[in-house]
């Protein structure tokens, strides 16, 4: 419009009322009194009554501007209005976004809770555990454009959903390393909301700002995980690592991501000659800054699978002493005692029990008054309600007992079941080992990733 006012074309603008012609009030201002008649148009609001062609003085410099104003306020109290809604929404722990992340959906039920969507929250899945794996996001995407997996985007756009996003780049969308490792650091996925992280600069200015991350409306457990916490977990500490599959091979090192160099700190690198492979220092191989802190492969690998056999060994005997004091506790005599003590109070129920018989039989008989019969009745009554919750206290407590013992024993089982390690691989390594340092003196240390026992550092000669 603007520009067929300026080429002539166009000689009265004529609009339902003040507000269709804008909410800014200087903005509309400048358009009605200064561009307006600087190109000889004549502009008509219908609703309220106003024509420049026949408009005074007063209208124009006095009425004017106040239903401006007035249309402004009324802008900017619904922009706070909405705002402040949001921001309720979120701290609530409801989704407000008008489109989910990928791997997930709005549910049926509430619009306002994400539910996982099982094709993409499979993908997802699987971008976690080839990560685990030691595959770098890179090469996560690479396999996924491989199998022909459509981008979070494209997959948006066949679900019908009309998704617009800065990051895209190709008119056909592909999976890229950025597009991975937003993936692998949205806690989303183990069913946190983190929301608010943008905002506008004010309700006249479109463009967006990015909040700090302190600033960020974050509220945990408000839907469906796709991946654990302990997942996620790692895979933020394997992202700090950058991974790379072994050349000429389609496979990825069991070490990816946790062996270190002890004095520099850099990752070690694998040098494979004819039929061994060696471990050097990065720093060494880059710029001999550092020294070769050289080691075989599967020295490494016979040490680390000898100290966390040592470690479980460890773990086990702890928890044998564990079970064992728990079975003095709950000792057997002392079961016995109680099952005695419970056969016991069952006799003297029983003895009351009798005597109420007797009782009825000498009321019946004569030998005793209906007074004597009573008073008696009510007294051995009391007595044989008393026994009997005697009793069943002194059951629910033997089997508290045996409760205990039980889950004692199968504690044991379970511990001797599971916690067995007959050889390594890359999922043993993450759940207990955080990093392996390789010293130039042919010491390797583990640090572990939980308590006691695996906090303490384990020396071994490398050889």
């Amino acid at each position: 419009m603007m520009g067929d006012i300026e080429a002539g074309n166009v000689n009265c603008v004529i609009v339902k009322d003040l507000s269709r012609l804008g909410r800014d009030y200087i903005e509309a201002g400048r358009l009605i009194q200064k561009t307006f008649p600087a190109f000889l148009v004549r502009f008509i609001a219908l609703t309220d009554q106003f024509d420049s062609l026949t408009a005074d003085d007063h209208e124009t410099s006095l009425v004017l501007p106040v239903k401006n104003f007035v249309n402004d306020s009324y802008c900017r109290d619904i922009s706070n209005k909405v705002r402040s809604q949001q921001k309720i929404k979120r701290e609530k722990g409801e989704f407000v976004g008008a489109f989910c992340v990928y791997g997930y959906r709005k549910s049926d039920e509430d619009r306002h809770v994400l539910t996982p969507d099982a094709y993409a929250a499979g993908i997802v899945q699987r971008i976690f555990a080839w990560k685990l794996e030691g595959c770098s996001a890179g090469a996560i995407a690479r396999r996924l454009n491989g199998w022909g997996i459509s981008s979070p985007m494209e997959y948006k756009r066949r679900r019908g959903e009309n998704f617009r996003t800065g990051f895209a780049v190709n008119i056909s969308p592909r999976w890229s390393a950025v597009a991975i490792r937003r993936i692998l650091t949205d806690e989303t996925y183990i069913g946190n909301l983190a929301q608010g992280k943008e905002e506008k600069i004010n309700y006249k200015v479109k463009k967006s700002i990015r909040k700090p991350r302190e600033a960020w409306i974050r509220v945990e457990n408000t839907h469906e995980s796709i991946v654990t916490k302990e997942d996620f977990d790692l895979a933020q500490e394997l992202l700090a690592v950058d991974t790379r599959a072994i050349r000429g091979e389609k496979k990825f090192p069991m070490y990816a991501g946790l062996l270190f160099c002890g004095d520099c700190k850099r990752p070690m690198v694998r040098r494979r000659g004819k039929e061994r492979t060696r471990l050097i220092c990065s720093s060494h191989n880059r710029n001999g800054s550092c020294g070769r802190h050289a080691v075989w492969e599967e020295t490494i690998e016979d040490l680390v699978l000898k100290i966390l056999q040592q470690q479980v060994f460890l773990l086990m005997e702890r928890e044998c002493v564990a079970a064992r004091t728990e079975n003095l506790a709950v000792s057997s005599g002392e079961i016995t005692a109680g099952k005695r003590e419970i056969e016991k109070l069952r006799r003297e129920l029983l003895a009351c029990q009798s005597l109420q018989r007797d009782m009825r039989k000498d009321l019946e008989n004569g030998t005793i008054t209906r007074e004597d019969f009573l008073l008696f009745g009510e007294i051995y009554e009391k007595q044989s309600e008393a026994l009997q919750q005697m009793i069943l206290r002194q059951e629910q407590m033997l089997w508290v007992l045996l409760q205990s013992l039980r889950e004692a024993k199968e504690r044991l089982a379970l511990a001797k079941e599971t916690l067995q390690i007959s050889g390594l691989d890359r999922r043993t390594l993450l759940t207990f080992v955080s990093r392996i340092l390789v010293y130039e003196d042919r010491r390797i240390y583990l640090e572990f990733r939980y308590g006691e026992p695996f906090s303490a550092i384990i020396r071994k000669e490398a050889g």
